[in-house]
């Protein structure tokens, strides 16, 4: 019955297991093992183990199942594998799939850390990795190889926006075999339909909008049972990234409203991209809700019209100025997380993309005047009299 629910019901019930005592809210099972009445039963429990049948916090644990089950019905997938961090999640999806000699093709626009992984990890163990332009279907088609193992993007991304075509893409990888694995952080579960669109893997950090209000870490990765439970988790057990219950328990907490928070925090980031979209004291707004945004019709298409939670601000004057406006804000803190209930701005060139050459910040997009602006659940018009400020402020 849950997979015909709609989504808000999906993100309250969903996956819900009650104790005997019949708890309203779900219960933390704070535990690192569990008890078994035999010897007997605990040789059949290795063996093979059910839904309910637990090992090992690190192999599963009924309030990280309850988690599981949750956003893979909100994500349309057969199976969830919770991780300790959204960077465990990509890294577990990316290094469970791959050995050495294989082929990745991957966009340029990513996260630092995703950067990392692909370039320093993955190479180091023999995996060649090929990077193109996201948004430049050629560059695919023309990277892609018979020997293609996998191809991985943001399909929005971090922190220039761009958006990537999850469906062209997915077809064209599909092509030569390649598995697609998509970090869809920034489009959110509630706006994008990656598995539906062609995505065989999704990767999210939880700590971002699911958790939403700055308290834990987490991430999952969403698939095939196939692969969640054949490939991914018997490399996640034995390397330990799991979910602690706690985290769990508190990402629940989060599903419950995310669909509230996130459709607020976007209708906010739209009517502060309209307020700055032609502001003199900025080189560019970047949104993808906006019309002048390169791939606003895909936007419509891809997320419903939805352009996301997070804007950037190209402010001129370079990183001066971008100091110096975030130093006069008032309401946003100055932190390197996004899709919190409190707005956050980030300075990309010198905090989550600083370890980048210069030249490659250039070439991404990311310049010295960038400021990310993840927008919150504050008043609109007051995140935009003190935008109005700070910008005033920076141009002193």
């Amino acid at each position: 019955m849950s997979e015909t629910w709609n989504n808000r019901t999906k993100l309250v019930h969903g996956g819900t297991r009650r104790s005997q005592y019949n708890e309203v809210s779900e219960a933390i099972f704070l535990t690192q093992g569990f008890v078994y009445d035999s010897a007997e039963q605990a040789e059949a429990r290795f063996l093979e183990t059910g839904p309910d049948e637990f090992i090992y916090a690190r192999y599963g644990n009924p309030t990280v199942a309850m988690f599981e089950e949750r956003i893979a019905l909100l994500e349309g997938a057969e199976d969830a594998f919770a991780t300790a961090s959204g960077m465990a999640a990509v890294s577990g999806a990316l290094t469970s799939l791959l050995k050495a000699g294989d082929h990745v093709v991957s966009a340029k626009a990513l996260f630092g850390s995703c950067l990392y992984i692909l370039e320093n990890v993955l190479s180091r163990y023999g995996v060649e990795v090929t990077f193109v332009d996201g948004t430049d279907l050629d560059q695919w088609r023309a990277a892609l190889r018979p020997d293609t193992k996998a191809v991985f993007f943001e399909s929005m991304s971090n922190p220039t926006l761009e958006v990537i075509d999850i469906a062209a893409v997915a077809a064209l990888a599909h092509e030569v075999g390649a598995t697609v694995v998509v970090d869809n952080v920034f489009s959110t579960p509630v706006f994008s339909k990656a598995i539906a669109q062609g995505a065989d893997v999704v990767v999210y950090s939880a700590t971002k909008h699911i958790d939403g209000q700055g308290r834990v870490l987490g991430g999952v990765v969403l698939g095939s049972k196939d692969y969640i439970r054949g490939t991914l988790e018997p490399y996640m057990k034995h390397t330990g990234g799991s979910l602690s219950p706690f985290n769990a328990w508190t990402l629940l907490k989060g599903l419950e409203t995310i669909d509230l928070r996130v459709r607020a925090q976007a209708q906010s980031a739209l009517l502060i991209a309209q307020a700055f979209a032609d502001h003199p004291a900025l080189d560019r707004t970047i949104y993808p809700g906006l019309s002048t945004h390169a791939q606003h019709a895909l936007v419509q298409s891809q997320l419903g019209g939805n352009g996301g939670t997070v804007l950037s601000l190209d402010i001129k004057g370079g990183k001066a100025a971008a100091f110096r406006f975030l130093n006069a804000l008032t309401i946003p803190v100055i932190s390197n997380n996004l899709g919190d209930a409190k707005s956050i701005a980030t300075h990309p060139a010198t905090t989550t993309h600083q370890r980048l050459p210069d030249d490659q910040k250039a070439a991404l997009g990311i310049t010295p005047g960038l400021v990310r602006f993840s927008v919150g659940l504050e008043d609109s018009a007051d995140l935009i009299a003190d935008l109005t400020q700070a910008l005033a402020a920076a141009q002193g």
